[in-house]
């Protein structure tokens, strides 16, 4: 063999050396035994750690064991479908994936599924060590989820449901999903919290309702980054934090299952003028407006930022003439139109309206609509005003004492 040719065959092997060495093992390393346990099942193995929580946990603010103590019928005030599933059939469901761009080639590394217990919270993490392991996973997952009646997720209804749904799919196994009742509780929190906070993502809820904070929590964007750096390492040290970032989601999402629905049932126990007053919003679109005057009232009768005041007067106004209470919307445009906000030149031309047709007063109801064109210029305001000019030429006949 010549000199070149040996220099070639050194060259390959280097290659296929640096090639293996990226590569993750055929057999997946073991796990350390205080991080969980190897499960083998009729598709292969994967791996689970459980953890529990006593009845009483403080996640922050908040008690995770609230739960238990919860009415069977409370999550009907969310969904109907819901009512009569007592909290020990609710199953809270999160998943760390490969991505969030969705598509079959995307799929969960990690499912953490939690629910209440006599003794406390319960959490079983599924995990899969390589891509082959996904058969079993999904299999134990679907079998652990045979106890349950009822998912709860946080923005599951358009991500991790149709993503583990394809995963199913995909490996040629029935979803488990089809009979349960699933609750997406982020719809909820953002018609709770929406004029409150700046966002409704969970780590926010989580600092702002429930006031827990996180120490050493990767985030959710590098988490699909640490999974290919445990697949090409097998370091499974490094990735412990994204088992306690999907725990964290969890308990979280416990947490405000406890508090959203709650809040929906029982008004009255809300102090945040901004709560209130997206709960009346909610409670309006779904015909409840005499409820949703109250909480407006109550809302009106604390301090709130200005923006929110003139939100709350609009909305009040709006629902008052829905019930035929025209004194009352009158009394909110009235307020609205005097001072600068979003809604001055809505309430001046509400104002037009009710003048021009209920009191029959052209020249006050033109008064009303040219100080609404000042603000807001626009079509039909011009041919309002040019309606009611003629309309106050005509002269109104003197009244009989």
């Amino acid at each position: 063999m010549n000199e070149s040719l040996q220099k070639q065959l050194e060259m390959l092997r280097r290659k296929i050396a640096r090639i293996e060495a990226r590569a993750p093992a055929a057999r997946p390393a073991p796990l350390p035994p205080d991080l969980g346990r190897e499960v083998e099942t009729e598709l292969g193995r994967h791996w689970e750690i459980e953890r529990r929580w006593p009845a009483h946990h403080r996640h922050g603010s908040a008690d995770v064991g609230a739960l238990a103590d919860l009415p069977a019928d409370l999550l009907a005030a969310l969904s109907e479908e819901a009512a009569g599933c007592p909290p020990e059939q609710w199953v809270f469901l999160d998943t760390e994936t490969s991505g969030v761009s969705g598509g079959s080639g995307a799929f969960a590394f990690l499912v953490g599924a939690g629910h209440i217990t006599p003794g406390g919270f319960v959490l079983r993490q599924f995990f899969m060590r390589e891509h082959g392991e996904e058969p079993s996973m999904l299999a134990a997952l679907a079998r652990h989820l045979e106890s349950f009646r009822l998912v709860v997720t946080y923005n599951g209804k358009a991500f991790d449901l149709p993503l583990l749904e394809t995963r199913y799919r995909l490996a040629r196994q029935p979803a488990p999903f089809a009979r349960m009742v699933h609750v997406d509780l982020l719809f909820s929190a953002r018609r709770l919290w929406r004029l409150a906070l700046e966002s409704c993502r969970l780590v926010d809820l989580e600092a702002r309702i429930l006031g827990f904070e996180r120490q050493g929590d990767p985030g959710g964007a590098l988490i699909p980054r640490l999974y290919l750096d445990f697949l090409r390492t097998g370091n499974f040290r490094l990735f412990v934090p994204v088992f306690t970032h999907n725990a964290c989601d969890i308990l979280s999402l416990a947490c405000l299952a406890a508090i959203v629905p709650a809040a929906f049932r029982d008004p009255g126990r809300l102090t945040n003028p901004a709560e209130m007053a997206a709960l009346a919003r909610w409670f309006h679109q779904e015909g409840r407006t005499e409820e949703a005057l109250r909480l407006l009232r109550e809302a009106l009768r604390r301090q709130m930022p200005e923006e929110l005041l003139w939100e709350c007067l609009w909305q009040a106004a709006g629902m008052e003439r829905k019930l035929g209470r025209m004194d009352a919307a009158v009394a909110y445009w009235s307020e609205l139109s005097t001072i600068a906000n979003p809604f001055q030149a809505q309430a001046l031309e509400k104002l037009a309206i009710y003048y021009e047709h209920r009191e029959k007063n052209p020249a006050l109801a033109l008064e009303m609509a040219l100080a609404a064109h000042a603000l807001a210029p626009g079509e039909e305001l011009a041919k309002r005003i040019g309606r009611l000019r003629r309309k106050a030429e005509v002269p109104r006949p003197p009244r009989l004492l």
